[in-house]
């Protein structure tokens, strides 16, 4: 695969996960590769493998939100990635989130388990008593319809809180 930015080519490597870019590349012309990279690696079909991996690519598609997002990565039986959508927008420290939509999106797509995310403007990606609450009506109301919530992952420009390495979920 091949890239071509204005002034810069990002060229695959021979082994999987090694690029390389020819060319000057500016700050956001770096940080628009890492998004295509992200995007590239939480595509339909992919097996979602090592956690920190996933992690780090919610945190690169979602680092330069002025204000909150939440979305859901929707999962087959296989934990095979059916899609990324970004559901909700919010404020600077707040975005409303309802569980009627997230059930209806998740039902729509077949999911058959889901890993919530959102990022934190502030950079700080400590989890809310807010987020808490949400994520366990979240949990209850799509257990009801028998869809899985695997983890809730909250980033921001100082990492990662994953509510299933916690002991959350």
């Amino acid at each position: 695969m091949t890239c071509y930015t204005p002034y810069a080519q990002l060229v695959v490597g021979e082994s999987p996960g090694t690029y390389r870019v020819d060319g000057d590349v500016t700050d956001a012309q770096l940080l628009h590769l890492a998004k295509m990279i992200a995007q590239k690696r939480l595509s339909k079909g992919n097996k979602l493998g090592n956690p920190d991996e996933v992690h780090r690519c919610l945190q690169t598609l979602l680092l330069d939100y002025p204000y909150e997002v939440f979305g859901t990565l929707l999962l087959d039986t296989q934990h095979r990635l059916i899609a990324f959508d970004e559901l909700f927008r919010g404020t600077i420290d707040a975005a409303s989130v309802y569980p009627r939509e997230v059930i209806r999106h998740a039902i729509e797509h077949n999911a058959a388990a889901v890993i919530l995310v959102h990022n934190h403007p502030s950079g700080d990606p400590e989890p809310s008593d807010a987020d808490r609450r949400i994520t366990q009506r979240l949990k209850e109301a799509l257990g009801l319809v028998d869809i899985r919530v695997l983890d809730h992952v909250v980033v921001g420009h100082e990492g990662y809180t994953s509510f299933a390495e916690r002991g959350w979920l």
